[in-house]
């Protein structure tokens, strides 16, 4: 019988020097189930961001920007490594209450009800009291608003209203301070579901002539995937965000790179769970592109990968 030939699996060996970068590069190597995984989706990120003529896309759901992470799409958006951010309204209230205030530790298993009648609000494990959140968004967005309409902002599209908003803050850990000043488009096609966008209709009850135009947002997509050579996407997490990515690149013949992390389970037929390879069948991933899904909780993997892909890239 002919002897099996094939990559054989290597051990992962810790000592000194084994930092992120190599400590990644020993998954790989390891052959081992999601680690394996985690490997291939950061080689799979750095083709797609050293890809000159490739259009790349990250999208993510607001929960992860309630914790340190956001400090990774921070500095993906300060390095400038993707072009277009798709998320959900609620990465413009994290993003700018933490601006001015401070989230908590919590814990999962609190009392909730106890928590209610003391004005904190739980995410997980992190603690948003009412005062750092809803309260400080509403001091701070409309004096914003209306600035900017007593200087004649009578309509705005989503994005370009979120660059108003950066532009404003100070702040260098803020994501839009950073996606304000590299002009890279935050588009939030779900933009009234949270306290961002109530701010947003409050502000229209007593201004019934402001406007946001999100079919702008729409046109900005659609004139950059139409122009695109191929294109790739970092996808955290599903729902609105991801399907809006993988929606409008199914009208350039698919995405060329692909990367998507989540938690969600794939035998209820939900898109948050739904594999890569599912989308294939749609045209939005292109039949040889390059993809992998990573099963695993997003505040562990991303931080990793961006580590590890941040030091290759230097």
């Amino acid at each position: 019988m002919a002897r099996f030939r094939g990559v054989p699996v290597r051990d992962i060996e810790l000592g000194k020097g084994v930092g992120v970068s190599r400590l990644v590069g020993f998954f790989g190597a390891a052959g081992g189930f999601t680690a394996k995984k985690l490997a291939l989706g950061v080689d799979v990120l750095e083709g797609m961001v050293k890809d000159k003529g490739s259009l790349n896309f990250l999208s993510f759901p607001a929960a992860l920007v309630s914790t340190g992470v956001r400090g990774v799409f921070r500095t993906l958006a300060e390095k400038k490594l993707f072009d277009v951010f798709i998320t959900t309204c609620g990465t413009l209230d994290h993003d700018l209450a933490r601006v001015s205030r401070d989230y908590y530790h919590g814990d999962f298993m609190a009392d909730d009800a106890v928590l209610h009648r003391r004005g904190v609000n739980r995410l997980g494990n992190i603690f948003i009291p009412n005062e750092c959140y809803g309260e400080v968004l509403e001091e701070e967005m409309q004096p914003v608003l209306e600035d900017l309409y007593s200087n004649g902002l009578r309509e705005s599209s989503g994005y370009e209203l979120v660059w108003e908003f950066g532009r404003r803050l100070k702040d260098r850990k803020s994501i839009l301070y950073w996606c304000a000043r590299n002009r890279i488009p935050v588009v939030v096609p779900g933009i009234l579901d949270g306290a961002f966008g109530s701010q947003l209709f409050f502000f229209q009850q007593s201004h019934r002539d402001f406007k946001l135009d999100l079919f702008r947002d729409e046109q900005l997509l659609a004139d950059r995937v139409f122009e695109a050579k191929k294109t790739g996407a970092l996808m955290v997490g599903g729902g609105i965000s991801k399907h809006h990515t993988i929606w409008w690149n199914q009208f350039m013949g698919g995405l060329s790179r692909a990367v998507y992390l989540t938690t969600a389970v794939e035998h209820d037929g939900s898109l948050s769970g739904a594999r890569l390879r599912e989308a294939v069948s749609w045209g939005k991933i292109r039949e040889k592109a390059k993809y992998v899904t990573i099963e695993g909780d997003a505040s562990i993997s991303l931080p990793l990968m961006a580590a590890a892909l941040l030091d290759r890239l230097s």
